[in-house]
């Protein structure tokens, strides 16, 4: 039998001298009468369990019946108290309702600003009025939703100085600031919050395909080191007398250069699996947290993140063509005809060969906005690419767009059809460069590279409308990056200043936002086959300049 049936749902035991009101529900006679007692001020008088209100206050109606039924349960077993699991201990958020000793809560609620137990979360699930109210996982912390100026619950958020704010605030010292709904920052921050998350497993995957690329990189510089140092006996055989000091010179060498090599391969798998690591735990706390239905403590805990880093090695390993410890073989052999002649400059010449077997393709890696200004270039609009409705100045590094069209000359390289132009530089190798935006209402700004030979006419010229351009628009709070019309969202914060990164024989293209921080909005990694030029393309009541940065 289900004993918590005869229990009373207000102090959870099971009741005493039972009583019953005239909705029908069963109390303790003194933990009503305590209930009702409280409600004097008001006047009013509710049941406990379905909210029906009774003015006057009633009196409760002794219930013979189940008296006489629980004296028959006494006598069988009935359990005085709950299990005491049920019951909360310190690392347990209590019920607000118990009395005596509290019970673990189920649901807290955001409306009441309190924690539930089991059975006295029923009425948030039962009555309809009830039923509209938050529910969140226990917490401890409801508190501090209550603004402590005006003791009202913190539904606001100010954007100018990030903090949960309420009502009265928002029109009194808060009142010229960019202030929006909790609920909406919540909404907004989610959504950033998933983009981080897209973030850390996209870089996941990627350190994840260079650890199982760097996996057979060991055997294969072994074999290759194995072989030469075979082959390099067998010919030193033959020249015992010679070339013994010399044989072993080269010997040493090969595995110094084996160890070398096989050292670099395995240090590098090392980070590379301690920064799967780090991002899978910084995963693992995003997801927390993007889990937290409590909008309050999500915004709070969510003001505390921590940057995610910047990734310690490239986006991803690119193996050199292994160049075989054959040459070594094969450099000796072209010195044993020539032994007495060539003997003294053996151990320069093949040691020299030795030295440049290189698996690994190192790159420094750039952390720092100072480390991209070393390659940073300077770039300015060519004038005959430049569609007529744009104006250059400031030294052809500002485009302007224009209502009337500017008197230029008929050229084969001019756009006719979209408000573009491209840079008289090409560029190949590392290169960097910051454009500075400035955006009114609904027009934008596309930043973009692209091959010289991109079409100057039709739907096909757009910049990121093709495979061979790939553009940023900057469009206010809109930013997309597009390439063969495919468009990817990646920020939805204004930008005013543009950071592009080329590493052309790596693939390489990046996009970052800089403030005072410099945040990286997209990457790309692909081939490019020919130079490349930057574009930029101006909607009406827009500008956009390339940067000093030398």
């Amino acid at each position: 039998m289900d004993t918590h049936r005869f229990c009373c749902s207000i102090c959870l035991n099971p009741l005493k001298d039972p009583v019953t009101t005239v909705c029908g529900h069963s109390y303790c006679k003194s933990c009503i009468n305590t209930h009702w007692d409280n409600g004097e001020e008001s006047g009013s008088y509710s049941c406990p369990q379905c909210r029906q209100t009774f003015t006057p206050r009633p009196v409760p109606v002794k219930n013979t019946m189940l008296a006489d039924l629980l004296e028959e349960l006494k006598k069988t077993g009935l359990q005085a108290a709950p299990a005491d699991h049920c019951y909360a201990g310190p690392e347990h958020v209590a019920c607000d309702v118990c009395t005596g000793r509290k019970r673990k809560s189920l649901k807290s609620c955001l409306n009441c600003l309190a924690s539930y137990c089991e059975k006295h979360i029923q009425p948030h699930l039962q009555s309809p009025p009830l039923k509209r109210h938050k529910l969140v996982e226990p917490s401890e912390k409801l508190q501090e939703n209550i603004c402590s100026r005006h003791d009202e619950v913190m539904q606001m958020f100010c954007r100018t100085d990030q903090q949960c704010i309420c009502y009265r605030c928002s029109v009194e010292e808060h009142k010229d600031h960019d202030t929006v709904s909790a609920s909406a920052e919540w909404t907004e921050r989610q959504r950033d919050l998933g983009l981080r998350r897209q973030t850390v497993q996209q870089r996941v995957q990627d350190t994840e395909k260079d650890v199982k690329l760097l996996q057979p990189e060991e055997e294969d510089v072994n074999g290759s080191a194995d072989k030469a140092v075979e082959d390099s006996e067998e010919i030193f055989t033959e020249l015992i007398c010679l070339l013994e000091k010399r044989s072993s010179d080269v010997k040493q060498q090969i595995r110094s250069q084996q160890e070398t090599e096989v050292s670099q391969v395995r240090e590098l798998q090392e980070r590379l699996e301690q920064e799967i690591t780090e991002l899978q735990r910084k995963d693992h706390e995003l997801k927390q947290l993007s889990d937290t239905e409590d909008q309050h403590q999500f915004l709070y805990n969510y003001l505390s993140l921590s940057p995610l880093s910047e990734s310690t090695h490239s986006s991803s390993i690119r193996i050199r063509p292994l160049r075989d410890f054959e040459d070594v073989t094969a450099a000796v052999a072209q010195v044993r005809g020539q032994l007495q002649d060539i003997l003294s400059e053996t151990k320069t010449e093949i040691l020299q060969i030795v030295s440049q077997v290189d698996v690994l393709l190192p790159q420094p890696e750039l952390e720092t906005r100072a480390d991209f200004l070393e390659y940073s270039r300077k770039i300015t609009l060519d004038p005959y690419t430049a569609h007529k409705g744009l104006l250059l100045s400031e030294g052809n590094r500002k485009v302007k767009h224009m209502r009337e069209g500017q008197s230029y000359s008929n050229h084969p390289n001019r756009f006719t059809v979209w408000d573009q132009v491209l840079s008289r530089e090409s560029l190949t190798g590392r290169c960097y460069w910051e454009v500075e935006v400035e955006v009114k209402g609904g027009a934008g700004v596309h930043v973009a590279v692209t091959y010289k030979n991109i079409s100057r006419a039709g739907v096909s010229s757009v910049f990121g409308n093709n495979d061979e351009s790939w553009s940023l628009f900057c469009g206010g709070t809109i930013h997309d990056f597009n390439n063969n019309s495919i468009k990817t969202p990646v920020s939805r914060r204004r930008i005013s200043r543009v950071g592009v990164y080329l590493d052309h024989s790596a693939g390489v293209l990046s996009y970052y936002s800089i403030s005072d921080t410099m945040t990286l909005l997209h990457r790309v990694q692909t081939t490019f086959t020919q130079p490349l030029y930057a574009g930029l393309s101006v909607y009406p009541r827009s500008t956009a300049e390339f940067c000093k940065l030398k």
